[in-house]
């Protein structure tokens, strides 16, 4: 436990601007209590104890705003910062070296029972209030950006934005990745559906405009 903890503390240490001081890295960071608590949940849910596991990940939940299901599965070095309604659902998957942001779920699709929550893999960024649903997977080193909607796998080292998620318009999967997750911030996807919305509405009505003219003219 205390080498789990000084491999968090580092991580977090090195990742997080603020560079926060060690004891304000142990006794200030609930991404840092959440991953500890869920630890013990999942030790618990392994071994069949899951009443107690739902037990601690429900304090883990009171105590840190962060929802992680006992039979989630969690890397090695996962940075959640700020925290705050992060929820993560049974049959997730997150490798190491993961950082999300606060408002992150990690959701499913389906009530049926399997897998239904995504994979993450190594090295991944999501942004804040980002919601990956369905059994898909994040490729290793990809970004997701803040409030972007993710159903569909993302490639490797790729940057996705929006809802539905996709890369920002006239750029790359390579794109670097800014603080939450954001590669650009005047990219707007949705604003660019709905400005192709108006201009087609506006032909529309044009071409109304035009046929009643010639109706009143015959």
């Amino acid at each position: 436990m205390i080498r789990e903890v000084l491999e968090l503390g580092r991580s977090i240490r090195a990742r997080d601007p603020a560079r926060p001081s060690w004891l304000e890295t142990i006794f200030c960071y609930a991404g840092l209590h959440a991953v500890l608590w869920h630890r013990l949940a999942h030790w618990l849910w392994r071994r069949g104890w899951r009443g107690a596991g739902r037990v601690v990940s429900h304090l883990s939940r009171f105590l840190t705003g962060i929802e992680i299901h006992p039979g989630a599965q969690l890397g090695r070095r996962f940075f959640i910062d700020h925290g705050m309604g992060v929820v993560i659902g049974e049959t997730a998957e997150i490798a190491d070296d993961v950082l999300i942001y606060h408002g992150v779920t990690l959701g499913g699709l389906s009530g049926s029972p399997g897998k239904r929550h995504p994979t993450i893999e190594a090295g991944v960024s999501i942004g804040a209030g980002a919601q990956v649903l369905g059994p898909i997977t994040v490729g290793r080193g990809a970004r997701i950006g803040a409030n972007a909607v993710v159903t569909r796998d993302v490639p490797p080292d790729c940057t996705v934005v929006g809802i539905p998620a996709r890369p920002p318009v006239g750029t790359t999967c390579g794109d670097p990745f800014l603080g939450y997750g954001l590669s650009n911030t005047e990219d707007d996807p949705v604003g660019d559906q709905l400005a192709a919305l108006r201009a087609e509405v506006a032909g529309l009505r044009a071409r109304l405009a035009e046929m009643e003219r010639r109706q009143a003219g015959e």
